[in-house]
């Protein structure tokens, strides 16, 4: 008997304190919602958190007793307004806030809730300088513009180009993702060569400036970074400029995908504009739940009369509110109550009508927080799980090739696999794999019409040539020559260095400047440091490395071998019986027979009054003579020597035959 007392009386106390910890659970929380209503973003985001917040009330396994109250902000795409709305939604003791949609805002409103202990969760400020450290209450819900940048940076580098040009709107959003893409190019070994940037709410003649500057340059990769509402005015002007023609490559980010989904198939004006680009999107994979939400969404569309469809900023603003509502829920169960305090640091100035003292800072904040944190479910986007950095896992983007009346999936990019034409939730199931034999894209349809890959550059019409010395001097002018321009310098140095800069993957425009007078050598140590002081960028000719040119100066490999050699001019070679006469010329061939003439007839002066072989008729005394000349150049003579005069010559002549067949 005692017994069943004992239990009967444990249930009651069962029941009363489960029935204290359901009137501990409050009757509604409010979460706030921040964003621009008239936007491309902000028309899809708003349909989809309200239908968000209908199906937490309505899921009883989610907040089970307490109503989500959604109190929505209007920041009206103002920096100023945001700001102030923002305040206004303080007021309201609003335990989390979905958005803000703007990055700039972001920024802004991030240090009132760091200050107010209030969870900002975004969906659509990507801006990758909005970092956990500076921000600890700030929770990006969807992807970071760090990981679209080195999807960018992938696509630049499966297609070998080294330098971009980047387009952005110059504010918090465009800086931030900018950056990165400057970051995700240099791990890529390639740079951004040229930055235009656009002000915020510019006209059409200021974007006219800045692309027609962008069209001075040479690099023909342009990598787009603006706002979704103003961006498709840009490629209306870069048509009229003739930028949207075969040799450009246009890779833009996940705007313009938010843009063409929000119009609807077939329904967008300005395709002809952007024929031929490469755009990103945020890559959601299939599943029912993601098609029911589809079919949902455009049903109430179709009801409310609303003009726009539904784009990739309204799954996460979907999921953002699931995120929030699962943790809330957390903090409820752990016996957390809702309660706010008063900052004493906000106090009112006398005569303000700021009304300082109404924002509030929620106790519970640091552990809704940490709620957040540990977010692990499955949404309309995916898996939604942060990792160390608060980033979302398993970040991924649809690869679009945009022609004739809508977009192709050419591929997909992940930070897990890299470029790959496989869907990354199948790439998750292996080894990941980041080797370029592994990245991969279907092929693209290039403005312009044409399947070719472009180069990506041409020759700039403003860019600084390099500067290259040439010696002007009067000898060995087969190796360098330098005229009286610019252009008329040759030789074979400046064939070498030619052939160098073609083979370059950009264009290095140079400018020849010729050092010398053409009539003496100039010095060359002179020359070499004319590249310290900045007045050469460099030297081409036959320039000898040696230790004191190279403290000063960067030496190429050698492309000529040192050693004794000759250069000379190559003649064609022609065979005739009178090559031997070549070795000499013909002035030295008079003056030789001259000579041996000379000497035949001082001989016979010397010789014929005592050698009959020297006697006889004139005629061949004439004869002896020519005949003692020629034949003392191939051979000694055996005749007898009659005086000393005779063999003393004879010494002489010897001694030059002997010599001449040296030579020859």
């Amino acid at each position: 008997m005692g017994a069943e007392r004992l239990l009967v009386l444990c249930l009651v106390l069962g029941a009363v304190a489960a029935a204290a910890g359901q009137r501990r659970r409050p009757s509604t929380v409010a979460m706030g919602a921040l964003f621009t209503y008239d936007s491309v973003i902000g028309r899809a985001a708003r349909l989809a958190i309200e239908l968000a917040v209908d199906d937490v009330n309505a899921d009883k396994a989610v907040l089970a007793g307490t109503k989500l109250n959604l109190i929505t902000q209007d920041t009206n795409c103002s920096g100023f307004l945001g700001t102030i709305e923002a305040l206004q939604l303080m007021e309201k003791e609003v335990v989390a806030v979905i958005g803000p949609q703007s990055s700039g805002i972001g920024h802004v409103i991030s240090h009132v809730v760091n200050e107010l202990h209030v969870p900002l969760l975004s969906f659509a400020a990507t801006d990758p300088t909005l970092s956990a450290s500076e921000y600890p209450y700030f929770l990006r819900g969807t992807i970071s513009d760090y990981f679209q940048m080195h999807a960018v940076a992938s696509i630049v580098d499966y297609y070998q180009w080294k330098e971009v040009t980047a387009i952005f709107v110059d504010d918090d959003y465009g800086r931030g993702g900018v950056s990165a893409l400057g970051d995700a190019l240099a791990a890529k070994r390639a740079r951004i060569s040229y930055k235009a940037a656009i002000p915020p709410n510019s006209n059409t003649d200021v974007i006219n400036d800045v692309l027609f500057r962008v069209n001075m340059m040479e690099s023909r990769v342009l990598v787009v970074h603006v706002n979704p509402d103003a961006g498709m005015r840009i490629f209306s002007i870069a048509n009229k400029l003739r930028m949207m023609a075969s040799g450009y490559v246009w890779i833009v980010t996940d705007w313009l995908a938010a843009v063409l989904d929000s119009s609807g198939s077939g329904d967008f004006k300005d395709m002809s504009y952007i024929q031929g680009l490469i755009v990103l999107r945020h890559h959601t994979p299939d599943s029912d739940a993601k098609k029911k939400f589809i079919s949902k969404w455009n049903n109430v569309a179709r009801n409310r009369s609303i003009g726009s469809a539904l784009n990739s900023y309204g799954f996460y603003a979907y999921d953002s509110v699931w995120i929030a509502a699962r943790a809330i829920d957390q903090l409820l169960d752990s016996g957390q109550q809702i309660n706010f305090s008063a900052d004493p640091r906000l106090n009112d100035s006398n005569g303000s009508t700021l009304r300082l003292s109404t924002l509030k800072i929620f106790d519970g904040g640091e552990q809704l927080l940490q709620q957040l944190l540990l977010t692990n479910i499955t949404g309309l986007t995916g898996r939604v799980q942060f990792d160390s950095d608060r980033n979302l896992v398993r970040p991924a983007y649809d690869i679009l090739n945009i022609g004739g009346s809508g977009s192709r999936l050419i591929g997909y990019w992940s930070n897990y696999s890299g470029l790959s034409v496989v869907a990354p939730e199948i790439l998750y199931q292996k080894p990941p794999d980041t080797s370029m034999s592994a990245q991969r894209l279907y092929s693209v349809v290039w403005p312009g019409d044409t399947t070719t890959k472009p180069r990506g550059w041409v020759f700039p019409n403003n860019g600084q040539p390099l500067r290259v010395g040439v010696p002007n001097k009067p000898s060995f002018k087969e190796l360098v020559s330098g005229g009286n321009g610019s252009d008329n310098v040759s030789g074979y140095s400046i064939d070498i260095f030619n052939a160098a800069i073609k083979l370059l993957p950009y264009p290095v425009p140079c400018q020849f400047i010729t050092i010398g007078d053409g009539l003496k050598n100039p010095s060359y140590d002179d020359i070499i440091s004319r590249i310290s002081t900045n007045s050469l960028d460099a030297v081409v000719g036959d320039f000898a490395i040696v230790r004191n040119r190279t403290k000063i100066a960067e030496f190429t490999q050698p492309y000529i071998e040192a050693g004794l050699v000759i250069v000379a001019p190559v003649r064609q070679a022609t065979s005739s019986a009178w090559a031997f006469l070549k070795p000499f010329t013909l002035e030295m061939w008079c003056v030789t027979g001259a000579l041996f003439i000379f000497v035949g007839v001082v001989v016979w002066i010397l010789e014929h009054r005592t050698n009959e072989e020297f006697r006889g008729s004139p005629r061949r005394q004439v004869l002896t003579i020519f005949w003692f000349s020629f034949s003392t150049m191939f051979f000694a003579h055996k005749h007898r020597k009659c005086s000393w005069a005779f063999r003393a010559d004879h010494m002489v002549v010897c001694r030059a035959d002997h010599q001449f067949k040296l030579h020859c």
